[in-house]
Formats: structure tokens, sequence, C-alpha cells
């Protein structure tokens, strides 16, 4: 935001109160066409705005909501999915960076359990259990969502897992 004050207004800050819609389409063109950032994220960086102006209007502070007439939309993206092949050829990489192998294992840990990195990052020993059907599960909660995960650990993972069962 600072940045883009400075090269649009030439200021170093600007009133909260003289944020009006031509701001936020000059903000979001900002995002695109400097910062080169695609639509979705451009779309929520303003909608973070967004979140501040809505709480500055409900508190008082400005007298009207400048995004009554914005309407940035999201675009759905397909995301397509690592395959097999590609996903072996991750897993027999060997790096000379121990830290570099780390991350390996962490990637293809979230790859094979579905977790985020910050799941991942918060799981202890005392997340794996036995399963009702006898093979080692994790049962943790997310962080995101809150939601409780139950996930059957698959051999790569359980080999991950066993490669850190000393690590701090």
């Amino acid at each position: 935001m600072e940045d883009f004050i400075k090269h649009t207004y030439a200021l170093k800050d600007i009133s909260i109160k003289n944020i009006n819609l031509t701001f936020i389409n000059d903000f979001d063109f900002y995002l695109r066409s400097v910062r080169n950032c695609n639509n979705n994220s451009s779309i929520k960086y303003v909608r973070n705005l967004g979140k501040i102006i809505k709480s500055s209007y409900s508190n008082g502070w400005i007298e009207k909501d400048p995004y009554l007439n914005y309407n940035g939309k999201v675009k759905e993206v397909e995301r397509e999915f690592l395959s097999q092949e590609e996903k072996n050829s991750i897993y027999l990489k060997e790096f000379s960076s121990v830290r570099l192998n780390q991350v390996k294992d962490a990637f293809l840990f979230c790859c094979f359990t579905g977790l985020a990195y910050i799941d991942v990052f918060q799981l202890k020993q005392s997340n794996v259990e036995i399963g009702i059907n006898g093979g080692k599960w994790i049962f943790t909660h997310r962080q995101k969502t809150e939601a409780p995960s139950r996930i059957q650990l698959l051999q790569i993972p359980e080999e991950i897992i066993l490669k850190y069962v000393n690590y701090p």
C-alpha cells in the first residue's frame, strides 16, 4: 500500500477519508500492472483493504463505504495435480544439502497426506496412532478450519516419519 501511494500519488500516506472507488480501482490496476499480480491475488489484496474500510465505516470514521460499487471477482483456478511419476521423481531426487532434502520430505509429506505445511509443522508423534484397520493414521485438527482430520498413512509418508522420529 505504501509503494502504491508513493507511485500513484507521490505521497507518503493518505487519509482514509480520501479513499474512494477511484482509489480502489487504481490500487487494483497498480497490483496487476506494476506489481504483476494475477487476478485472484489482486482481488485478495483489494478485499483485505476493504476489511479496514468496512471497519472504519462501521466505527463512523468515514461517512461512506467506497466498496459499495466495487465488484472484483475471483476466477476459479483449475489446479493440476502431480502425476505419480512426478512424485516418484521428486522422491528419488537426492540433494547435496541436508536442508533441501528436509524441504523435499516436507513437500512430499504434504502431497501424500493432503495436509498444509503448517499442519505438518505442528504434528507430534502423539498424532500418529493405530487406526481401526490396524494401520497407522494421523489424528489431528487442521489449523485453518479447526476441522478434525483422520488420515491413513501411506508408505512414503510413513517412511518420512520414521526418518525423522528422533529429529527435534
